[in-house]
């Protein structure tokens, strides 16, 4: 691993229901962090509609993005509209139900889904150019969602959720099963993928480990 590598890093809010997921984007951070690398992070400007954490209802009220993610990044988060694929080593990017909701339509149009236009012009960029990307939880449906129509066939894992698997495999992704403390890797396109909170019964731990193998590789590749 290198000392010296830039990473971005992608949040679709703040709040699993509705944003990123927190654990796991504090545990992204924390990983890299312990990898030596410089995150910089990133959001879309668009609004979210937000959902109790508590009850699990929406609210009938709408947050911007950018603003939310904004708690998690501690202030120090950029529109993704402002950044190139290219202008970092690699890129990792949370779950969180706002992956499949703010950074595209996964959660409501399956296989149909569109991404946001600014991530997808990021991701597409990052595989042209062989820069690395780490996604975990349901975020690597946005990376097939992205795919679909003329990107390369990517080698996924969100663990083993049969729906889940049905639409990427739609999509033209290749799923394959992994145990929450795991990740699949798809050297060819240097992308790297965890289940994270895909398993709902998991602990914070099982949750790190899968992730900080994620940031292992993704960091080795940089």
């Amino acid at each position: 691993m290198s000392d010296n590598k830039t990473i971005g890093v992608i949040l679709s809010g703040a709040g699993y229901l509705d944003g990123a997921e927190i654990h796991e984007s504090v545990l992204c951070l924390l990983a890299l962090s312990q990898a030596g690398a410089t995150v910089k992070m990133y959001a879309p400007t668009s609004e979210l509609d937000e959902i109790d954490h508590k009850t699990g209802a929406p609210t009938g009220q709408k947050r911007n993005v950018l603003v939310e993610a904004a708690r998690i990044a501690r202030g120090q988060v950029e529109p993704t509209e402002s950044v190139k694929g290219t202008d970092v080593d690699a890129w990792v990017i949370p779950g969180g139900f706002g992956a499949a909701k703010n950074l595209c339509d996964f959660a409501e149009k399956g296989a149909q889904a569109t991404p946001d236009k600014d991530v997808s012009r990021i991701v597409r960029d990052a595989l042209a150019a062989h820069i690395p990307i780490g996604a975990c939880c349901i975020a690597p449906a946005l990376l097939a969602v992205i795919t679909k129509s003329s990107g390369p066939r990517l080698k996924l894992t969100i663990g083993n959720d049969e729906d889940t698997k049905k639409a990427l495999a739609q999509l033209g992704a290749e799923h394959v099963d992994a145990p929450v403390t795991d990740v699949v890797v798809d050297a060819d396109h240097k992308v790297v993928t965890a289940p994270a909170y895909m398993y709902g019964g998991a602990s914070v731990a099982e949750v790190f480990a899968g992730i900080e193998k994620m940031v292992q590789q993704v960091m080795a590749w940089a």
